[in-house]
């Protein structure tokens, strides 16, 4: 079974190209999903995350303290840095466990918003880049989720620049709203297939 990484900047509608995939049949994990679950079901993560950021990163229930954690990672590269090393392996764990129980797929999409910075691109067969101008991107997400420009600027600048990402990439779908989004994905769905003889 074929595992194939998607990834795209904030506002590049790789969201939207993974749900295109899951209506054509393609099972996808959602990388960061997966990743706030993982930081209340993966026992080894847990311990990890109380062990760096101390017992106050949870609550008595056992919920994630959110607000204390994004405290502590906001506007600080390092502490960044030290929750992204703990909670990328437990994702990548998650992700093991979860293709093990996919039966029939030819291949698997994994969808992952650090695709490249947590090298976890280096677990796939082929990656794809959804891409977009960083104005439209920019609007989109103002839209979207009404954040400011500078907000997004920041979440952009945690980001490898789209650039890196399309030279790493084995494949690059423009949404860029000059190109029809579903061509591009039945294009790549009937290759993915062909190479696993589908």
């Amino acid at each position: 079974m074929l595992k194939i990484g998607s990834t795209g900047n904030i506002g590049s509608g790789k969201t939207t190209v993974s749900k295109i995939f899951e209506v054509l049949g393609v099972p996808v994990f959602y990388a960061d999903e997966a990743a706030k679950n993982v930081m209340v079901n993966d026992q080894e993560l847990i311990d990890g995350i109380r062990s760096a950021f101390g017992n106050e990163a949870y609550f008595s229930d056992g919920s994630l303290n959110r607000k204390y954690i994004a405290a502590i990672v906001f506007d600080n590269e390092e502490q960044l840095a030290k929750l992204n090393a703990l909670v990328h392996p437990a994702t990548f764990r998650a992700f093991d466990a979860w293709v093990a129980g996919i039966k029939n797929a030819p291949y698997v999409l994994k969808e992952a918003a650090l695709l490249f910075e947590s090298d976890s691109y280096k677990m796939c067969d082929r990656t794809i880049m959804v891409q977009a101008p960083l104005e439209v991107r920019i609007n989109r997400v103002i839209k979207r989720d009404g954040l400011s420009r500078e907000e997004i600027e920041k979440r952009e600048a945690r980001q490898f620049p789209e650039e890196k990402k399309m030279a790493l990439a084995d494949h690059i779908i423009r949404n860029d709203d000059t190109q029809l989004l579903i061509p591009q994905v039945l294009e790549l769905h009937d290759f993915f297939k062909s190479l696993t003889g589908c």
